[in-house]
């Protein structure tokens, strides 16, 4: 099999993995616009949120301590304990369904049956408060994360496929961490298709999305429904956070890979969760297919910057909705 083809198809399958966290991050997208209608500009900000407060809580740092510090004249800055991964995880889960709750009370319970762009503004303040908030509480420099992730190449997978190629094809080279990535999102993915479709909270998340007045005419609880699918977009988001942080550091720059969601959204759909999948996929390995054959020989490189977004502008043209979107069906 010839060295070249080889080097394609491991560009190839280190895009499937960039794409299933690229789709991480989506999911949180679709699960609020799915059950809510908002478009929530904030999903960013909550992953990097998460993997802040994750971060604070297993090193045992103590929270608002530069604030505390320059109020009352302490040194205060850590407890002066460690709190194990699984314990630091559960009680940042805590802490996002604490987010979810005071989100739906302080902001969108008084933004019932409000236009569209009235609640996609909140999510813009809410980003920018939380961010700030993140800032005042954890501090803004760089952090570690570590929860006993596998990390490094995969040196099994590149020992057992050395043998396809020629003396200088030394096998696939995978990241163990996008692998552990790529079953958690798989696993995800399939939970939240049973809840979305075989569970009565489900299909309540989706009768409040169609018409808010009319769901709360059959007796659902508006405010119970956006409690809990804030929470599982926290969750979703903590998820996210842990792998991105994991793999580049928890910094403010991980705010911005939710801009790397939106052609994945465009590609997959708005309201379909094995669609923020399909599209992270495509958008995965497009990118990097077209850096290895077309950027980098023709182009001088750092195309994976730009393809996304351009290749989700020209599906737009063909399918606005999406592969798995809801097609809009109107009477003329």
């Amino acid at each position: 099999m010839p060295d070249q083809f080889l080097y394609g198809v491991e560009v190839a399958l280190n895009g499937l993995m960039a794409g299933v966290m690229y789709s991480l991050v989506a999911l949180g997208f679709v699960l609020i616009f799915k059950a809510s209608g908002i478009f929530n500009y904030a999903q960013g900000v909550m992953a990097l949120f998460a993997a802040m407060t994750l971060v604070g809580i297993q090193s045992g740092q103590v929270p608002f301590a530069h604030l505390i510090n320059a109020t009352f004249g302490t040194e205060i800055h850590h407890f002066g304990w460690e709190v194990p991964a699984l314990a630091a995880i559960l009680l940042t889960v805590v802490v996002m369904i604490g987010f979810a709750w005071a989100v739906n009370a302080f902001i969108f319970k008084h933004l019932v049956n409000q236009e569209p762009i009235i609640l996609f503004m909140a999510t813009i303040g809410l980003a920018y408060f939380l961010e700030g908030v993140a800032d005042l509480m954890w501090g803004s420099e760089i952090k570690t994360l570590d929860v006993g992730l596998p990390q490094g190449a995969s040196l099994w997978l590149e020992e057992n496929t050395s043998f396809l190629g020629g003396e200088g094809f030394y096998g696939f080279f995978i990241d163990k961490l996008d692998i552990v990535a790529t079953v958690i999102a798989a696993l995800l993915v399939a939970g939240l298709v049973i809840f979305s479709q075989y569970t009565k909270q489900g299909r309540a998340l989706r009768a409040v999305a169609d018409d808010h007045q009319a769901a709360l005419s059959v007796g659902i609880s508006l405010n119970f429904i956006w409690v809990l699918v804030w929470s599982i977009a926290g969750f979703v988001a903590l998820v996210a956070g842990i792998m991105w942080g994991a793999k580049s550091g928890v910094q403010f720059s991980l705010s911005l890979i939710a801009l790397k969601a939106l052609p994945v959204l465009m590609l997959g759909g708005f309201t379909s969760i094995p669609g923020a999948i399909v599209g992270g996929l495509i958008i995965g390995v497009g990118e990097k297919l077209f850096e290895f054959l077309i950027g980098a020989p023709y182009l001088g490189g750092a195309t994976e910057n730009w393809f996304a977004y351009v290749l989700a502008l020209v599906f737009l043209v063909f399918r606005p909705q999406g592969l798995f979107g809801e097609k809009i069906i109107e009477r003329v």
